[in-house]
């Protein structure tokens, strides 16, 4: 049944994609079409982006009205102890990566000291369960992300190709693509790195990589590991924690932490057999569409949003959490 108000998520206009504000894009486009009225918030019109599509309804401004039959759902990353974005609000945190709960600053023993308490969303059973550890006192639910099959899907290619993100580890990144391209078994290989890629240029690139070298740190998913495996590439790599779930796919290689020589030579062998992968390639595909469906995140959302309504709620002004960011010193990043 349609929620009884809004849902507004408070998102942020970053100049390049993100990852964490397109997942709440496809909530908003899945809750709205199960009869929701969602919205993504920004806080200034200025600063829309354009890689976030024209089809996405969204609201403006520094501060907005939530009712009391309304539902605020807010960012992990910006979360400051005692600083509550809409006092008697019916709330709910958003928590896309587990190891940003605490990003803004130590909290107390009530976290985050708003009223009423949220609740917490999380993506992977991992990051639920490290959650609830932490946060006993508020509940926490499971709403996976989707993959997208449609976009991200295996493409025709003569190249044999390599790729990766550098954003997680830019140093290791450095180091692994020197070791990549002084070896003679890379020979003919194009080794490609993902640096603020548009989400169509992503996947066309993994779409013809034989190989995605995942290098990821503090995750609570790895979507790009999702992507690739969508792509039908072959994974090789560092599951960052959260992620661990992907590695399962059968057609994956969980590398230990920072050892870059054992990614070099993982890789080197599956290019040395590549065409005979393509059936390991095609499963990986159909194992991460099977598991990360469209229609399991809609069900999740649509029971995660019942739970939620069925929770207290008032009238209030919501200050944008981009409020806070100022406060947070100067390395402070959230979705960037």
């Amino acid at each position: 049944m349609p929620s009884p108000g809004r849902i507004v998520y408070a998102g942020f206009a970053t100049r390049h994609h993100s990852g964490g504000v397109h997942v709440m894009t496809q909530h908003v486009r899945l809750l709205r079409d199960s009869g929701h009225e969602a919205w993504l918030w920004l806080p200034d019109r200025a600063d829309r982006t354009d890689w976030i599509a024209n089809d996405v309804p969204m609201v403006f401004g520094a501060s907005t009205p939530i009712g009391a039959n309304d539902l605020l759902v807010l960012p992990e990353t910006p979360t400051v102890q005692g600083r509550d974005p809409a006092p008697g609000a019916r709330k709910v945190i958003f928590n896309q990566n587990h190891f940003y709960t605490f990003a803004a600053g130590s909290p107390s023993d009530d976290f985050p000291g708003w009223a009423p308490p949220p609740a917490i969303w999380a993506v992977t059973a991992e990051s639920r369960d490290v959650l609830a550890a932490a946060l006993p006192a508020l509940p926490a639910t499971v709403v996976p992300n989707p993959v997208d099959g449609d976009l991200f899907t295996p493409r025709a290619t003569d190249r044999l190709r390599v790729s990766w993100f550098p954003k997680k580890r830019p140093r290791e990144a450095s180091l692994l693509k020197r070791l990549l391209a002084d070896d003679p078994r890379f020979a003919g290989v194009d080794l490609v790195e993902l640096v603020q890629a548009p989400r169509a240029e992503v996947a066309a690139t993994l779409g013809t990589s034989a190989v995605f070298v995942a290098l990821g740190h503090t995750e609570s998913f790895g979507l790009p590991v999702a992507e690739a495996l969508a792509s039908g590439c072959l994974v090789v790599g560092y599951d960052g924690g959260g992620g661990h779930e992907l590695f399962d796919a059968p057609g994956a290689w969980r590398i230990p932490d920072q050892r870059p020589l054992l990614i070099r030579d993982r890789v080197a062998d599956l290019i040395h057999d590549i065409g005979a992968l393509a059936e390991m390639r095609a499963a990986n595909r159909h194992w991460v569409l099977e598991r990360y469906p469209f229609a399991r995140t809609q069900a999740a959302l649509q029971e995660a949003v019942a739970a939620a309504f069925a929770r207290p709620g008032a009238d209030s002004l919501a200050v944008h959490p981009v409020a806070w960011l100022d406060s947070l010193g100067p390395n402070f990043t959230a979705y960037a």
